[in-house]
């Protein structure tokens, strides 16, 4: 099973990477090259240090509550 996990964009560093902010003070720097057009306050679905999806603030908000709840993430 493959797990993606949802990331608010906080920098664009190139055309191809990103930091990202995973909650709890998780930033980490993530490719970007499967999504075109993000900037920086875009929600993301993150797999294997690739963003695959732009999703809505609000999906996003869903999947870290429940991530949270199935102690996936602090």
């Amino acid at each position: 099973m493959c797990l993606a996990v949802a990331a608010k964009i906080i920098k664009i560093k190139t055309k191809d990477a990103a930091e990202a902010d995973f909650g709890g003070g998780v930033i980490s720097e993530i490719k970007t090259t499967l999504v075109d057009g993000l900037k920086p306050s875009d929600y993301v679905l993150v797999h294997a240090g690739f963003a695959i999806n732009k999703i809505s603030k609000k999906d996003a908000l869903e999947i870290i509550k429940a991530s949270k709840e199935a102690g996936l993430v602090r």
